[in-house]
């Protein structure tokens, strides 16, 4: 599967060249804060040459939002469809998601901050578009807990999932080389504490296997 880092790792195209620095500048300095004249120099091109991509900052922000909304959902699913098709355990599928969204959290934190920031400049459209997206991975997040931990009722599931979220997507807090351990090490803390989480839902307190 192709992940966030995958795709980093890819050769960029000029489109994606400005995506990526629109977003980091736009998280840095507030969407209005930041000229197109700013996000050409980025990437070493004028302002006015930015409209051969894209019809403006709104169509860069939506172009943002909207994209990792339908990646993080496409991901999710992809991921899900492979467990199953493996004969994978439950446990397998939902760690394969958190394992997905923690790519996500850790290498497009700036997105992470845009749409705190900036979702309501979208337009409504695009706005509805990106909260169907989200709801559609929010689902199979709560199927896929359900399944390891059977005894969590569908509220609770969901809201579980939407604590995880937001403990996997505090990333951009942690700013400063010195605030993350290696990636590596963190990713591998963020998934225990994610799974802590979710077994802490449990009507027990999470002690034990699964059931």
């Amino acid at each position: 599967m192709t992940t966030s880092a995958a795709r980093d790792r890819a050769t960029p195209t000029r489109r994606d060249q400005i995506l990526r620095e629109a977003a980091r500048l736009f998280a840095e300095r507030g969407f209005h804060g930041v000229g197109v004249d700013e996000i050409g120099a980025a990437v070493g091109i004028s302002g006015p040459g930015l409209y051969r991509h894209f019809a403006g900052k709104d169509a860069m922000l939506a172009e943002l939002l909207v994209g990792i909304s339908e990646r993080l959902h496409e991901g999710g699913v992809a991921r899900v469809e492979e467990s199953v098709s493996a004969g994978l355990a439950p446990e397998a599928t939902l760690d394969a998601l958190i394992a997905g969204h923690i790519d996500f959290a850790l290498d497009d934190r700036s997105l992470i901050t845009l749409h705190d920031r900036e979702l309501d400049r979208l337009r409504d459209d695009d706005r509805k578009q990106v909260r169907k997206l989200q709801r559609q991975y929010v689902e199979l997040w709560v199927g896929a807990v359900r399944a390891v931990y059977p005894g969590l009722t569908e509220l609770e599931a969901r809201v579980s999932v939407h604590t995880v979220f937001g403990l996997l997507n505090s990333t951009p807090h942690l700013s400063g080389s010195s605030s993350l351990p290696d990636r590596s090490t963190t990713a591998a803390l963020l998934h225990r504490l994610a799974r802590g989480a979710l077994a802490a839902a449990r009507a027990d307190g999470g002690s034990g296997q699964p059931h």
